[in-house]
């Protein structure tokens, strides 16, 4: 990532779009924008950002059906925003890969902080390895491998599994997980959780339905085991 991180904004509402690209600015972001997610993917295969803050509501297609065709090639950073937070457009948006939301009406400086939390997740790390039976994760590298293959995991998932690799056999609960690895230091959003840890699960268990390493411990959390 450069020193200025350079961001893809895609959102229709002009009034929106010029305020947050003006606010990001003043904070030190790189910005390119977008008014629609067909105009958005396009500028993705011209130019790579190093995160990119997608509007939920689109004309075209939406930013959920965006977020997707982007998974299915590359694990850029993805920080939705959203009319609401308690309705079914949180569970789609993270189901379908993006990293984080951001509540609309957007402050800047909130958007900012989440921005550069996100950003920090993709930093390297101490000098060591960590091996749970056929995963082996390089911190030094910041590169997971199952049975010799390198996975792409996306900067958020990729924080997650150091985190619960750190403390093998050892119970995180949600907060204590969106405190580490989403840097919320409030009651947060424990889907944020539960939907990266079932996007991981699906590229590191050999079956995703019955895991062996990223166990869930009932009434708590997660914990990540070697299998037996």
């Amino acid at each position: 990532m450069a020193d200025v991180p350079f961001l893809l904004l895609i959102e229709d509402d002009d009034a929106i779009r010029t305020a947050l690209e003006l606010s990001l600015s003043r904070q030190g972001h790189r910005v390119m924008t977008a008014a629609t997610g067909e105009d958005g993917l396009k500028l993705l295969r011209e130019q790579r950002p190093d995160l990119i803050v997608l509007d939920v509501m689109l004309p075209g297609i939406d930013g959920f059906e965006v977020c997707r065709r982007i998974r299915r090639t590359d694990q850029l950073p993805i920080i939705l925003l959203t009319a609401r937070s308690d309705d079914i457009d949180v569970v789609v948006g993270l189901e379908s890969g993006a990293d984080d939301y951001v509540v609309k009406p957007v402050q800047g400086r909130v958007l900012d902080a989440r921005i550069r939390a996100v950003l920090r997740r993709g930093e390297r790390e101490s000098s060591d390895s960590a091996t749970f039976g056929s995963l082996m994760i390089d911190r030094s590298a910041m590169t997971v491998t199952k049975d010799g293959k390198d996975l792409q995991l996306t900067p958020t998932e990729l924080r997650l599994l150091l985190e619960l690799s750190r403390r093998p056999g050892q119970a995180l609960s949600r907060q204590q997980l969106l405190r580490l690895v989403w840097e919320h230091d409030y009651l947060g959003d424990s889907r944020l959780v539960d939907a990266c840890v079932q996007r991981l699960r699906a590229k590191v268990e050999d079956v995703p339905s019955s895991p062996t390493l990223i166990r869930t411990v009932r009434g708590v959390g997660y914990r990540l085991d070697a299998p037996q």
